[in-house]
């Protein structure tokens, strides 16, 4: 089985965790088919919005993941995460599903509370995150308020200097959240620090992301006995 993981920048230890949590689910023989375009997100930061070009880039890598024998596509970048919704369609008519890694992450932090802090080192993160929170909202009958949480000075630095950044930027919303979403898939190191710190649930996208990819996959007809065991 071939999965189709489409980035528009990563690290090698956001890579790690998303294919630890997919295998988790989907079994050891799984294949990872990995593209990445970083000149993507750096046009939509410096626009501050989803250009066309930046869009048509992204859907011509999910494309390309397609062509090479793909059962399935995980879109991994949440500042793009609505051109991969845009793109459900193309999913639909080809057979091969297209996953947002963060949708069902934005559903769960609904479900566990009204008040949900948003944390984000970029704008262009941080307001697309909220647009799913909010359309997920919707969805499922609730109302939410929303927390920004922008997290200053996050680039250049290691990873304890950046969950102290997490930790700093938290700890000013912590009092308006009965839930912190991690809005990029690279915070997800952080998830069980910042939970222990603040006594409150906090979710991030790559273990929510891998379900939804094997969810997509159960309804193309795979089948799973337990997790990450596939079954005829």
């Amino acid at each position: 089985m071939r999965v189709g993981i489409v980035y528009t920048s990563t690290t090698p230890e956001l890579i790690e965790t998303v294919n630890t949590e997919l295998k988790k689910q989907l079994g050891e023989d799984v294949e990872f088919l990995n593209y990445e375009d970083p000149s993507i997100l750096a046009e939509v930061r410096d626009a501050g919005f989803v250009t066309a070009g930046a869009a048509a880039r992204l859907v011509t890598m999910f494309m390309q993941a397609v062509q090479d024998g793909a059962e399935v596509v995980l879109n991994c970048c949440s500042s793009v995460g609505e051109v991969a919704d845009a793109a459900v369609s193309i999913g639909k008519f080809t057979g091969i599903p297209i996953v947002r890694i963060d949708e069902e992450m934005c559903r769960e932090a609904v479900r566990l509370g009204a008040r949900i802090g948003v944390l984000a080192t970029l704008p262009t993160t941080l307001e697309p995150t909220k647009h799913t929170i909010e359309r997920v909202a919707r969805e499922l009958g609730k109302q939410v308020t929303l927390a920004d949480g922008l997290v200053e000075g996050a680039f250049g630095v290691d990873q304890e200097q950046f969950k102290a950044l997490l930790g700093k930027t938290a700890e000013q919303i912590r009092d308006q959240a009965d839930v912190i979403l991690l809005s990029q898939g690279s915070m997800a190191y952080a998830e069980t620090f910042l939970s222990e710190t603040y006594g409150i649930p906090v979710v991030s996208s790559p273990r929510f992301g891998a379900a939804a990819v094997r969810s997509a996959l159960e309804a193309k007809g795979y089948r799973f006995e337990r997790q990450g065991e596939m079954g005829c």
